[in-house]
């Protein structure tokens, strides 16, 4: 819908403009990914570990060298400029169905692969007598963000590296985003599972995001820890509502806001309705 640019945003991909990048696995190619076909020439380079042909990749490392392989790769890759925001920060590869590859790599590297990714948010809310959300705590990052800097963000939002939860990151993250230590996070409540399938500037955001609520006490007040965040600031819920239908608020946390004011029946039914009907391919099961 045109009031939720986001919801068009998460869905912007043209599949004719990339390949399918696979890994070998006991004889057969698992498809994992996709390139872009103007970085072909560019992966030749490897083909004791890469098949490189016009319709696609494939990668043959054996087993006991894939991450080697991997990380060899990606570091000229981003030697070239082909790989931005290096994070030094391992993500576990999987099929595009969410099956475990067994073998990491570097965050940054999973937009040029057009991997799967995992990411945890959490809408940090305060109640009112009746246990209705009324206000929302919305973030502000920081302008030194390799991605979106200044844009508005959910409480509590990161990337799922390897090895971690989405549960454990929310909880992670919500000490180093927003002050708020394991025991004041006890009340944390799974949402949805959003699915993200978009084109981006550094190749393609292929993305589920685990969504979590978290009512805090009226009168506590979030503090960022690690300097990521430029502000925190409690918001009425239509305002906050209204913040997220804008490009003012990254993509990925205005559709988790979406889930939580669907989830919370927060529009009025006629609009509960329209948006329910138009987020329903995107908003799917339940947070871990």
């Amino acid at each position: 819908m045109d009031r939720w640019p986001a919801l068009a945003a998460a869905r912007a991909h043209d599949p004719a403009s990339r390949v399918p990048f696979a890994v070998a696995l006991n004889g057969t190619a698992i498809t994992a990914g996709s390139v872009s076909p103007e970085h072909l020439d560019a992966l030749h380079r490897w083909p004791q570990w890469l098949h490189v042909h016009e319709r696609g990749v494939t990668l043959v490392a054996r087993a006991d060298e894939r991450f080697d392989a991997l990380a060899a790769i990606n570091h000229a890759l981003r030697a070239d400029g082909l790989i931005l925001a290096w994070r030094d920060e391992a993500f576990a590869l999987f099929d595009v169905n969410g099956r475990p590859i067994g073998v990491s790599m570097e965050r940054a590297a999973t937009r040029f692969w057009g991997t799967l990714t995992l990411g945890a948010h959490c809408n940090g809310y305060v109640a009112d007598a009746s246990g209705r959300p009324a206000q929302m705590w919305i973030a502000r990052r920081a302008p030194g963000k390799p991605t979106d800097p200044n844009r508005l963000d959910n409480l509590i939002g990161g990337g799922v590296p390897a090895g971690q939860s989405p549960r454990d990151t929310v909880i992670r993250e919500g000490w180093e985003e927003a002050g708020l230590r394991p025991e004041q996070m006890q009340g944390l409540r799974p949402g949805r599972v959003l699915r993200l399938l978009r084109d981006i500037p550094e190749g393609l955001q292929r993305e589920w995001i685990h969504v979590y609520d978290l009512e805090l006490p009226a009168g506590l007040t979030p503090c960022n820890q690690d300097g990521e965040v430029a502000e925190l600031k409690l918001h009425e819920v239509p305002h906050a509502l209204a913040l997220a239908a804008t490009q003012d608020m990254t993509v990925d946390a205005a559709l988790v806001t979406l889930d939580f004011a669907l989830r919370h029946r927060l529009f009025d039914e006629q609009t509960q309705t329209a948006l329910g009907t138009a987020a329903a391919g995107l908003l799917q099961g339940r947070a871990a």
